[in-house]
Order: C-alpha cells, then sequence, then structure tokens
C-alpha cells in the first residue's frame, strides 16, 4: 500500500512519514504543485493533505485531482475546528478530517478505515490463496498452518499479488503499490523479492502459487 503526503512543514511531514513508514510506503510533497503532479502521476491508496499550504490551498488542489478523475481516498489535516470549514472541505471532495494537534493512532486508524471504503482496495484483512493466508493486523502469514517469517518489503508484496490474486502484476505496477518512488525503476528489488518470496511460500510446497507471465510480469493463484 502506497500512501502520498502533501504537508509543507518538513519536520510535521517526515514525523508522519516515519509514524507510517513500518506500515505503507509513503511519498512526501512539501508545496501543493509538487502533491498535485505527484498524485497525478503516481498510483497512491490513500493521501493525507495539509489544508494550509502556501502555494495552493488543500481545497483547491483536492478540487483539481477530483477533476483529473482521481477516485483516491483523501484525509485533510488542518488546525481549523469550525464546522463551516469541515462542510466545505468534504463538500470539495475530502473523504475525512482530521484536526491538528492529533494522534498517530488515530492518524492510522483513519487512513485504514478510509483504504477499507475504497473500491480499490480490498476491505478484508485476512487474506488467502489455496492453503496460503495472510492477516494485515497481525501482520502475520501461514501456509498448511505452518507460520512464515517474512521481512517487511517481501510481505508487502505478498500482499499486493494476494490482493490482486488470479490478475497479472506488471513491474511498474509493483513498484508504484509496494514501494516509494525513490526506488530505480531498472533495478532487480522486485525479482529478489519474489525470488525469496517464492524461497519461502512455494518452494516448501508441491503446489506453487506465484506464477511469472514472461514479457508481462506475475500473479499469484491457487
Amino acid at each position: 500500500m502506497k500512501i502520498l503526503i502533501i504537508e509543507d512543514d518538513k519536520q510535521t511531514a517526515k514525523t508522519i512519514k516515519d509514524e507510517m513508514k513500518d506500515y505503507y510506503a509513503v511519498d512526501l510533497a512539501y508545496t501543493g504543485e509538487d502533491g498535485e503532479y505527484q498524485a497525478q502521476v503516481n498510483n497512491y491508496d490513500a493521501i493525507i493533505l495539509d489544508l494550509m499550504l502556501p502555494d495552493i490551498d488543500g481545497i483547491s488542489i483536492c478540487k483539481k485531482i477530483r477533476e483529473f478523475g482521481i477516485k483516491t481516498p483523501i484525509l485533510a489535516l488542518t488546525g481549523r475546528t469550525k464546522v463551516r470549514d469541515k462542510v466545505s472541505a468534504l463538500d470539495s471532495g475530502i473523504d475525512d478530517y482530521l484536526t491538528k494537534p492529533f494522534s498517530f493512532a488515530e492518524l492510522l486508524a483513519r487512513v485504514r478505515a478510509l483504504m477499507r471504503r475504497s473500491p480499490e482496495v480490498f476491505s478484508s484483512n485476512l487474506l488467502s490463496v489455496g492453503n496460503l493466508s495472510l492477516d494485515v493486523i497481525s501482520k502475520t502469514v501461514k501456509r498448511k498452518r505452518v507460520k512464515i517469517f517474512l521481512r517487511r518489503k517481501e510481505f508487502d508484496l505478498l500482499e499486493f499479488l494476494m490482493r490482486n490474486q488470479r490478475r497479472v502484476m506488471t513491474r511498474f505496477m509493483i513498484l508504484e503499490h509496494v514501494w516509494d518512488s525513490s526506488v530505480d525503476p531498472v533495478t532487480n528489488t522486485i525479482d529478489v523479492h519474489i525470488k525469496t518470496l517464492r524461497d519461502r511460500i512455494d518452494k516448501p510446497f508441491a503446489k506453487k502459487l506465484i506464477k511469472t507471465v514472461h514479457g508481462f510480469g506475475y500473479k499469484i493463484e491457487a
């Protein structure tokens, strides 16, 4: 899962990213213009948007993103607490509203809730493909009741494949959703992680779940 944070206060943006990086791939934008551009050229599962930006206000950014046809859930952050400000934000296309100061536990919970509402994301926290299961909340993976240890990015990659089971995921799609934008797209990062996943969830078992679709990418299916 990949999130965009649009926040002009670099320390605040970095703090939010540090709190969320254990759960999501996170991109940062420090201006409204950059945030609007990133939202249009990249695929995100959620956007966290500060409404008080120096160049373009958050509501204008939201309206432009929606006019571009992007349905990504947007969570607004602001110090404004008046009802009319909240109404204006929600009417602009923003999906949820969190006032500053806030707790990171609530921020994470609201992001999870937005993702469950999104038509682009399956709502279940327990995924399964054949006898392979993945629990998004407890971060556990099992196959035939055997617990399998995965590192963070291996888990994220498997979750992405399982949420899109039977669909071919290209390398570009995987990079877009599992890694942040700092990763060089010409590296063999994806191939290395796919090999590790196969070693851990396929190699010990007779039936192989992860499949290579030559010339296109990868998919998982029972």
